[in-house]
């Protein structure tokens, strides 16, 4: 699925780079009294799968220029988009024009008819994309002014250049904004380095194409992400480099003085290990089995046993695995850690010798209710260990 993602992009990021030319901030309203309309969901393209943007330019009521702006699955069934923009030609209440479309270079052809019908239009027609051909009869559709298109399509790409904490974005959180036609480049430079790319991130949708460029997120140990952002900001084709939302939540975080904990400025890994391991078995009531450090994102993750008290006759075992993950409360240096908890994760199996019983949990992932939330007061022991500060989200500061 990766590799399959990544040719998506190659497709799209491959194509001559005048053919976003069109993905330029929208003009202002024309002078001299005429206006721009939008219409943004005229049905039955494409199985009804399109994403359609009828732009149309009026004096008064009558139409003097329209374009259409058409993304849709290349196949059906396909995550890859293909798309086509259409100059139409306005012949009363006629809109007719041909084009190629940008991916897949098929022909295009466009002939609709367009009329008002109260406060709303209807478009009815024909398009033909290749050999599919769509009958389009749509109706009350409603038009938007230039404001209301703007203010639909806003987006905020989330990512914060030159954070000065790390309470609203997180440590090991990177996002970049890369124009397209950088992006398979700076994805090949991004093997090796020892970060994890988030695969959803990589998806090229119709928001995308029309911007001409995609925010890429990407996991990194906390101590190496300054070092990546600047690196970031270097490559060819990046727009915007910086922290983003990630792991951290300030509900399960703590914050407490680095100095213990780091040597000759690095962090020593396998003490924090040992001091976290040892408050966890104690609030747990269980015994730890392992500790693992990940190299690409800096996440601890340990695992411990106890007896299950599930049918305690059967003498079953709960397997509980516990994620964390420090990192330092600011960029640019700092001399506290933050350290991230996460809700432990329990798995109860029959580990006794001869035949063992199978066992299968049914929770639902989606179901609220399955989702396990106590933590046997985990954060609240390491916050007394570690004499550590804890989030006071009503005043939004330390405590």
């Amino acid at each position: 699925m990766r590799a399959l993602r990544l040719c998506l992009v190659g497709l799209v990021i491959a194509l001559p780079g005048s053919l976003f030319a069109q993905d330029r901030p929208l003009p202002r309203t024309p002078p001299g009294g005429a206006e721009v309309r939008y219409f943004t969901s005229i049905d039955g393209l494409m199985e009804g799968n399109a994403d359609v943007i009828l732009k149309e330019t009026r004096q008064g009521k009558t139409v003097t220029a329209a374009v259409l702006d058409v993304c849709y699955p290349a196949k059906k069934g396909s995550d890859r988009k293909d798309r086509f923009v259409v100059n139409l030609a306005v012949n009363g209440s006629t809109l007719t024009g041909t084009t190629q479309s940008i991916g897949d270079k098929l022909p295009v052809e466009v002939n609709l008819t367009r009329k008002p019908t109260g406060d709303t239009f209807e478009f009815e027609g024909r398009v033909s994309v290749g050999q599919t051909v769509t009958e389009v009869t749509s109706t009350d559709n409603s038009d938007l002014s230039e404001a209301e298109f703007n203010d639909a399509r806003t987006t905020d790409d989330g990512i914060i250049a030159t954070p000065q904490d790390f309470t609203e974005v997180s440590p090991e959180a990177i996002a970049v904004k890369v124009k397209l036609d950088a992006a398979v480049d700076l994805l090949k430079g991004l093997r090796g380095q020892h970060v994890e790319v988030a695969l959803n991130s990589l998806d090229v949708n119709c928001e995308v194409l029309r911007a001409g460029a995609q925010v890429i997120d990407i996991n990194v140990d906390p101590e190496r992400a300054p070092a990546l952002v600047a690196k970031l900001k270097a490559s060819p084709g990046v727009i915007a480099a910086g922290w983003s939302t990630g792991m951290f939540d300030m509900e399960r975080t703590i914050r407490f003085p680095a100095a213990e904990w780091r040597d000759n400025g690095k962090l020593n890994r396998n003490k924090l290990a040992t001091a976290i391991s040892g408050v966890l078995e104690k609030a747990l009531d269980a015994k730890p089995v392992s500790t693992k450090w990940s190299d690409d994102t800096g996440k601890l993750t340990l695992t411990f046993k106890r007896p299950s008290d599930v049918v305690p006759a059967l003498k079953l075992t709960d397997t509980i695995e516990v994620t964390a993950l420090p990192g330092p409360d600011k960029p640019g240096g700092s001399d506290h850690i933050m350290l991230w908890v996460g809700v432990p994760s329990t798995t109860t199996t029959d580990e006794t010798e001869g035949p063992r019983l199978g066992l299968a949990d049914d929770t639902s992932a989606g179901d609220d209710e399955g989702v396990e939330t106590d933590d046997s007061g985990s954060v609240d022991a390491l916050a007394k260990q570690f004499k550590a500060q804890r989030w006071d989200a009503d005043k939004s500061a330390w405590k």
